[in-house]
């Protein structure tokens, strides 16, 4: 029998906290599938996942970036529903449910971080990034940066897949027309490592990418979600 739940994790050079991540989700939600991709880490993440009890885990070759091992995770889900959050601890677990549960009443449900626990300057950079993308495609999500998401797996079907596809999949379900929910989440500071994006390089491929999905959305078959071929 499938799992009901599968909570999909990326991971790339993760060790210093891989290992708690994993254990936290599983205290959170015991009977959950769960699937941790590793990203072609090089610092002994994929070890440390294949080590986990109870943990599905999809190596990739080499590093393809978030949005291709989300990608991978997503299609490996088995779960009729499935949750999506990051790999640095910053996600809390505890707050897989209370999405879970708002797909009573839609079709989506996104994390919205109440408080984030980031730079003054990354918090500023992601407003103004939120409120282009908004202008510019239309989706009313608060909160793209928050990769605590939960949808339907049959859903995984809507996206295209990109380099860059985890900061737009609001605009991909709204596109299909289904209906989305956002929840306040806890946010926490970064337990070890360090990030992976820098403002700069965020920026710059945020502006292609944002011409690309835009184009892409405008030629999109508007396909209604229970007739994805």
């Amino acid at each position: 029998m499938n799992p009901v739940l599968t909570v999909v994790i990326p991971f790339y050079n993760e060790a210093g906290c891989a290992g708690e991540v994993l254990a936290e989700i599983r205290r959170a939600e015991p009977d959950a599938e769960i699937v941790a991709v590793d990203d072609g880490s090089t610092d002994g993440t994929d070890a440390i996942l294949r080590a986990a009890p109870g943990v599905r885990v999809v190596t990739l070759g080499k590093n393809c970036g978030q949005s291709a091992a989300l990608y991978a995770g997503l299609r490996a889900a088995t779960g009729g529903i499935v949750a999506m959050m990051d790999g640095d601890g910053q996600n809390d677990p505890a707050d897989i449910g209370k999405l879970v549960a708002a797909l009573a009443g839609a079709d989506v449900a996104y994390g919205v971080r109440a408080r984030r626990r980031d730079s003054a300057a990354r918090v500023m950079a992601g407003r103004l990034a939120n409120a282009i993308r908004r202008a510019a495609l239309g989706d009313d999500a608060t909160d793209t940066g928050c990769t605590l998401k939960v949808i339907r797996r049959e859903h995984v079907d809507l996206l295209v897949p990109f380099n860059g596809l985890h900061r737009y999949l609001p605009a991909f379900f709204a596109r299909s027309g289904l209906r989305a929910v956002e929840i306040p989440v806890n946010h926490r500071p970064r337990r070890a490592g360090v990030s992976k994006y820098t403002l700069g390089g965020r920026a710059l491929r945020g502006i292609r990418d944002l011409v690309g999905v835009r184009w892409l959305l405008s030629r999109r078959i508007a396909w209604p979600p229970d007739q994805v071929p």
